[in-house]
């Protein structure tokens, strides 16, 4: 095997799928845009969802990229030799171009010719089948044809090798995944048959089928292929490490935290590791700690991370959690530089966070001792659990403090209770992001472009100063988030909302045209210019654009008579300098044209 540094194998991959025709693109926030049914970006197709749905993308049919990408479903998971919340997936894409033996060609040459992993031990599986779709033999048989012998090969069902749709309805398919033997002995078996002793490292999705409102799954005209390398576990598998935090680049920040501990527990230290690279990313992408949505995620990052720093017994005085920034910051710098140009709010933010919650767990303390002074035996599971809820206490800490009492606590009724919070949690969520990412019916499709024209109207009352920092649609309203230090007066409200109408009512075509990033700058079109790789970007302009020129993937309608009546509904504070926006369209038509790329 090539023992390749993490930098290495990023650009390696890059550069081995850039060599079979795909053009690299550049990742994209942690914040995703215009998806009502995420907090963060989960996996690389997040951005790209327009056009896997067929929006031709600016740099064509053949993509790849680097994501980086938040996942918290397995955060208590986190402290073992794989998981992480924040993870780089590398992926390649086709729309619509090769398809099942394109892509398991590719995915095999560069695992065994590029990285050199030794076929042996390796091995796949293939999506078993069901009453929705026949099982996946077309992609076993190209697996069989590279080398993989049978034995290598499993199926799994559709909670294994199966993606999407990400909503109710939309594109979905069945994946083939490959894995790496991380058991004792030789290679046995496949992961149908030893899952515990097989590791994946890569995905390969088929778009093959489109679920549909019915139930019934429909074979797609345009199929894709959706892919997802996980860098840090290929990472270990090439540097031949036990761990993801063993390699070269986490290696450097656990050696960090090592250093600042009195204690070792190798679970506690992997747990500040990942939940403050999670946090660095976050806050270098926008997001601030707070009590709602991705600032209540970030803030249980931090918090998790300082309680972890009280097991290895680490000052939590406000200056550990930036420490350990400052090294996730030298070691990603390099390669994402928002990091490094965001480095004194990144440390302000962590530092007073820390501070904060230092000052939580004191009035915890004194919470606790109110609760044992009465507790007999043992402490109540409802009081545990409101020192969870309330004050941070994990059920551990609280056991902790109560056994150097000599007391115990009621585990099971803080069970029950943590579950009550739980479902409420779940229940709130599926409410709130109800919809999918396949989503773009004639009313998402209205309200994305009705984001453009507020977006244009109130830099037009309130000054130019003014840029999107977040963007919400459902199928019902839009919300549209803008830096701007104080609130939105009644009368700069009417006037927003009449030049909306205004445009709305003068029926401006709409169209797109492609071009380059410092083209888009130099004609004027607004749109966050992030770090990126070379990339043609697509910008959309209403009218002769004197309105509105913003870059944005679409898809957005063709004329702007087509939203009908815009009203805002409400204008609030989102957090500390910005405003929020919430606002609908009305009256206009059910169907509805899509904008096409202007004629040259």
């Amino acid at each position: 095997m090539k023992r390749l540094s993490t930098n290495e194998l990023r650009q390696t991959y890059l550069d081995f799928f850039q060599s079979k025709g795909h053009a690299v693109i550049p990742g994209a926030s942690l914040i995703p845009e215009n998806d009502p049914t995420v907090l963060f970006t989960t996996a690389g197709m997040h951005p790209l969802v327009p056009y896997l749905l067929g929006e031709p993308h600016p740099e064509g049919k053949r993509l790849v990229d680097v994501q980086r990408c938040i996942r918290t479903q397995d955060i208590d998971e986190v402290g073992d030799s794989s998981h992480l919340t924040f993870f780089e997936m590398l992926g390649n894409w086709s729309l619509g171009d090769y398809f099942k033996e394109g892509a398991i060609q590719m995915s095999f040459e560069l695992l065994t010719e590029v990285l050199g992993i030794p076929r042996e031990m390796l091995a796949v599986t293939c999506f078993e089948g069901d009453t929705d779709a026949p099982r996946d033999m077309e992609s076993a048989g190209y697996w069989k044809k590279m080398g993989i012998p049978e034995e290598r090969i499993g199926f799994l069902p559709k909670k294994k090798n199966w993606w999407g749709p990400a909503g109710v309805t939309g594109p979905c398919g069945p994946d083939t995944e490959m894995f790496y033997w991380v058991g004792e002995g030789e290679p046995r078996g496949n992961p149908a048959t030893h899952d515990k002793e097989w590791m994946e490292i890569w995905n390969d999705v088929f778009m093959q089928y489109n679920k549909g409102a019915d139930g019934k799954f429909v074979p797609l005209k345009q199929q894709n292929v959706d892919t997802g390398m996980g860098l840090e576990r290929v990472a270990a598998v090439l540097q031949e490490v036990p761990t993801v935090y063993d390699t070269d680049s986490l290696g450097k920040i656990m050696a960090k935290v090592r250093a600042l501990a009195d204690a070792e527990d190798a679970r506690h230290e992997r747990i500040i590791v990942d939940h403050l690279r999670a946090a660095v990313f976050i806050i270098a992408d926008g997001i601030t700690p707070g009590n709602v949505d991705q600032g209540y995620v970030l803030r249980r990052l931090i918090r998790r991370a300082i309680r972890s720093a009280r097991n290895l017994r680490i000052e939590h005085d406000g200056s550990f959690t930036p420490a350990i920034a400052e090294a996730v910051i030298e070691e990603y710098g390099s390669v994402y530089s928002q990091v490094k140009a965001k480095k004194k709010e990144i440390t302000d933010a962590l530092s007073g966070e820390e501070q904060k919650f230092g000052k939580t767990l004191q009035e915890g303390l004194k919470q606790f001792e109110k609760v044992t002074g009465n507790a007999g035996k043992m402490i109540d599971g409802l009081s545990a659990f409101h020192l969870y809820d309330t004050y941070g206490f994990p059920l551990e800490l609280t056991k902790e403090m109560a056994a150097e009492k000599g007391l115990s606590v009621d585990e099971k009724t803080f069970a029950a209770e943590f579950e009550k919070h739980q479902e409420k949690s779940r229940a709130g969520a599926e409410k709130k992001f109800k919809g999918g990412l396949a989503d773009h019916s004639a009313e998402t499709t209205k309200l994305h472009t009705a984001t453009h024209l507020l977006n244009a109207a109130l830099r037009k009352v309130l000054g130019d100063h003014i840029s999107q920092k977040g963007s919400n649609i459902t199928a019902e309203r839009l919300r549209f988030d803008f830096n701007h230090p104080e609130k939105m007066t009644p009368e700069q409200i009417k006037e927003v909302e009449r030049l909306v109408n205004e445009a709305i009512d003068a029926d401006l075509p709409m169209a797109y045209h492609v071009t380059t990033v410092d083209g888009a700058k130099k004609e004027g079109a607004i749109g966050v210019f992030d770090e990126r790789y070379q990339a043609d970007v697509k910008v959309y302009a209403v009218g002769d654009g004197s309105f509105s020129k913003e870059i944005c993937g679409g898809p957005h309608v063709a004329r702007t008579g087509m939203l009908g009546h815009f009203t805002i509904q409400k204008e609030e504070s989102s957090s500390s300098g910005v405003r929020r926006i919430k606002a609908i369209v009305s009256g206009g038509p059910a169907e509805i044209e899509v904008a096409q790329e202007a004629s040259h």
